[in-house]
């Protein structure tokens, strides 16, 4: 048998490859949307994909089973366990074979049983792997977002982002018992699971991208509660709060994501363009690097820099009902494209390159700046008391360490507060090391606010000015 993992580092997420040496067939277990990696693996490795599947309607990215059957001609293998209300509507559309638990399919001769293993989601399954060419026995267990390693998949996202109230305890209780059902398997069976660490469909992921049965039951903390309230409350508490792009995703992938040969394909516009669709409140994103941004750039655009968190606040910032449009150097712009179809924005509608910003400053129109001060300018701003500080970073860093007066209002979060920050006088903005500060500070410039002020170094360079001082007067003690 052939196992390839395929992770995806800014969705941290895992697929599964798994082929058949003497039949060179091969099938895809939750692949995302950019499938062109499957397609090469197979094809470095001699093998013809001829079945996908996935093991339940994913939150956090948009499905690729329905894009890789349709680009290889697979069969397409989609779990009808759980109630109707919250499966898949489009099996039928696509001629999808049912998944009931008890169920096998072979590829070539690798053995896959569906065991139902509902908690994260209703439907959820989980796909025992039995090489039958030198075994009468499963090796290991594709656990999507049911089991990871160290932990396990939440149970509130219906509750929490599609808003099904009353659902999370069931869920959570129904996770128990999916946990003790696995608890029959030998202890050498192989956890091959959906994500690792920085995913947001668990609470403490580990980094290690497998396991063992006998290791997660020593090791896992679910494992050591059998006791069912107590789970529940255990598993509850402390969930962070999902990114609201997660409905969005529950939703398309129920119903059956557009192939990406149906979507148009941005074309670069002429700066002439730009004041129109800013007019007409489209949302334009300028991918450039923050200092570059802040130095100048055209009014009523937002920063998100095409980085390794371009993903991750794309989803919680940009909104899925309003054309998006992109300022970037091409190469950038793809990427950024890319990027964003994994999770549904698909309505990108044309792209400015930076000559644009500069164009557009010729013809007349005036460039907006964000103006970044040092820790010696926070003290004094704060000692004139008419400073409002803002600290985006998230609610565990902000109890963890914070400046002194400083309001904690998450970046993810800060669209929902535009009315409590005020316009009469001077707000800075603050992270850990000055990333999210950038971004938030453009999304108030973008919403025509003035006397922004963003901390270079944020959180970071505040301990070290404080950490010196301390150093300092310890010197002149001693």
């Amino acid at each position: 048998m052939i196992l390839r993992r395929l992770y995806h580092e800014h969705l941290a997420q895992a697929s599964y490859l798994l082929g058949c040496a003497a039949t060179k067939e091969a099938v895809v277990i939750d692949p995302h949307r950019d499938t062109n990696q499957y397609l090469d693996t197979a094809a470095r490795e001699g093998l013809h994909i001829v079945a996908v599947t996935e093991t339940h309607i994913h939150a956090d990215f948009v499905s690729g089973a329905s894009e890789l059957a349709s680009r290889t001609g697979s069969k397409l293998y989609l779990s009808h366990e759980g109630p109707e209300a919250w499966g898949y509507t489009y099996s039928k559309e696509v001629g999808a074979l049912p998944l009931h638990s008890g169920d096998h399919f072979l590829i070539g001769n690798i053995r896959l049983d569906v065991l139902s293993t509902p908690g994260h989601t209703p439907e959820h399954v989980s796909f025992l792997v039995t090489d039958t060419a030198g075994a009468n026995e499963p090796m290991g267990i594709c656990t999507g977002d049911f089991l990871f390693v160290g932990d396990v998949g939440r149970p509130d996202l219906l509750e929490k982002a599609v808003g099904m109230k009353g659902t999370q305890e069931e869920a959570a209780r129904s996770l128990l018992h999916s946990l003790q059902r696995l608890r029959n398997f030998p202890d050498y069976l192989q956890i091959w699971p959906g994500h690792g660490a920085g995913s947001a469909c668990g609470k403490a992921l580990g980094a290690v991208p497998q396991s063992t049965l006998g290791y997660e039951k020593r090791f896992n903390w679910a494992f050591s509660i059998s006791e069912e309230d107590r789970f529940v409350r255990e598993i509850l508490a402390g969930q962070p709060e999902p990114p609201p792009y997660f409905a969005e995703m529950k939703r398309v992938n129920r119903h059956g994501p557009p192939l990406l040969h149906s979507l148009a394909q941005p074309q670069r516009l002429s700066a002439d363009q730009m004041d129109r669709h800013l007019t007409a409140g489209a949302i334009v994103v300028d991918l450039r690097p923050a200092d570059l941004y802040a130095t100048g750039h055209v009014p009523g655009t937002i920063n998100i820099p095409i980085q390794e968190s371009f993903l991750t606040w794309s989803g919680w910032l940009l909104p899925y009902d309003r054309p998006l449009l992109l300022i970037g150097e091409e190469q950038d712009v793809a990427e950024a494209v890319r990027q964003m179809r994994l999770i549904g924005l698909d309505a990108i509608a044309g792209f400015w390159t930076p000559e644009s910003i500069t164009a557009w400053e010729t013809s007349g129109h005036p460039l907006a700046c964000i103006e970044q001060i040092d820790v010696e300018h926070l003290r004094e701003l704060l000692q004139q008391g008419t400073t409002m500080l803002i600290d985006v970073r998230g609610p565990d860093e902000h109890a963890a360490g914070f400046i002194p007066t400083s309001r904690n209002i998450p970046l993810g979060s800060l669209m929902q507060y535009m009315d409590d920050i005020p316009t009469d006088r001077a707000v800075v903005i603050h992270c850990q090391g000055g990333t999210r500060s950038a971004i938030a500070t453009s999304l108030l410039d973008a919403q025509g606010r003035t006397n922004i002020f963003n901390l270079s170094g944020g959180f970071q360079a505040w301990q070290m000015a404080d950490a010196l001082v301390e150093s300092s007067q310890q010197s002149i003690v001693i």
